[in-house]
């Protein structure tokens, strides 16, 4: 795991190095009015020094060269000090090194253009993706499993064909696009107005008594979650429907049968838990690309601010301390699910261990 997510800082801080743009020209942009990103903000200590640097730019005489496109006309020493700000003034190996020193403490630093920490930003947005996340993997693993066994059940029946149809399709549609649909169906854009079109709950949400609160929820998340999980039921259920075919095609099924088991004791006895081996492998990128890559485009259709929509705006907007904050922690979970995982096979089938032996 260590030399894993070492690897993965790396490579990311290296792609940024070389990457065009940063935060010292996001505000030398704001400055020059050449700043078109529809998500830039700038506020706080950039703020400050941008607005400084406005004045600087004003009493400057003739174009300064700068290593910085679009610096021309600012005072030099300005340059230096937004550098000296955003921690360039030193060189990558030092600025990486103290970062990975500021992460293993869990350090995040602070925001270049929110004038918040880290830690308080991403706490901020959690629970919109935490809702997205939980919900879905949830939704997708308790209908996806339980589908699957009796597609492998009635394999090759009239059943196991339409539900096949059915989840083909619906992993064929993009959830963006079924989202949109949704809203101009029952949100208010053509026809019902059924579902509230924003937000995780109502403005009146603190005055709602506790099973009000619950509905409340509920009844926001409902078109989201429906759009995220859409495609979510195929690879899984085809997934459990092959493996439990593999199963119960072997010699030890016939044999439980043969003793007199009934269908349910065979499946869930003695089939289930060398079928799930290979579903309970893709939980972890199933569950991990539910809190971030799933919920990206979700989150800005429903105006939803959440870890999806923070990391995408980090990176337009060079927020750099957010960008590799968000990939060390999702990273960083990813690893440790991957670990469970690993832990939950010995625990399903005992037949299995990690320990090395020599041949």
């Amino acid at each position: 795991m260590i030399p894993t997510i070492l690897g993965i800082m790396l490579v990311s801080f290296a792609i940024v190095q070389f990457a065009p743009g940063g935060p010292v020209e996001r505000v030398i942009a704001q400055l020059t009015g050449s700043d078109v990103a529809a998500t830039a903000r700038i506020g706080g200590g950039a703020g400050e020094a941008a607005r400084a640097g406005g004045g600087a730019a004003a009493g400057a005489a003739g174009d300064v060269s700068s290593k910085y496109r679009g610096a021309q006309g600012l005072d030099p020493e300005f340059i230096k000090s937004l550098e000296k700000q955003f921690g360039f003034d030193k060189p990558a190996h030092e600025r990486f090194a103290l970062m990975l020193w500021n992460y293993i403490r869990f350090d995040f630093g602070t925001s270049y253009f929110r004038d918040i920490s880290v830690l308080e930003l991403i706490a901020e947005k959690l629970p919109v993706s935490i809702s997205l996340g939980l919900w879905m993997t949830l939704l997708s693993y308790g209908i996806s499993i339980p589908l699957g066994i009796a597609k492998a059940v009635r394999d090759g029946t009239r059943f196991d064909v339409w539900t096949s149809a059915v989840v083909v399709i619906g992993y064929a549609i993009p959830g963006f696009l079924f989202a949109v649909l949704l809203i101009v169906l029952f949100a208010g854009g053509t026809f019902l107005d059924w579902f509230p079109l924003r937000g995780l709950t109502s403005d009146n949400w603190a005055d709602l008594s506790w099973w009000s609160k619950v509905l409340d929820y509920f009844w926001h998340i409902a078109l989201p979650l429906i759009s995220m999980a859409l495609g979510a039921f195929a690879t899984t259920t085809l997934l459990t429907k092959n493996s439990f075919l593999d199963e119960i095609r072997k010699h030890y099924v016939l044999t439980a049968r043969a003793k007199g088991l009934s269908q349910r004791e065979v499946l869930y006895g003695h089939v289930f838990r060398n079928a799930m081996l290979i579903v309970i492998a893709g939980f972890p990128g199933a569950f991990i690309s539910a809190f971030f890559t799933g919920s990206l485009l979700i989150e800005t259709i429903f105006s939803l601010d959440g870890l999806g929509l923070l990391s995408f705006e980090s990176i337009v907007n060079r927020d750099y301390p957010v960008v590799f904050a968000n990939l060390f922690i999702f990273s960083l979970m990813g690893l440790a699910i991957n670990l469970i995982s690993d832990l939950t096979y010995t625990w399903i089938d005992p037949r299995i261990d990690f320990e090395r032996r020599d041949v």
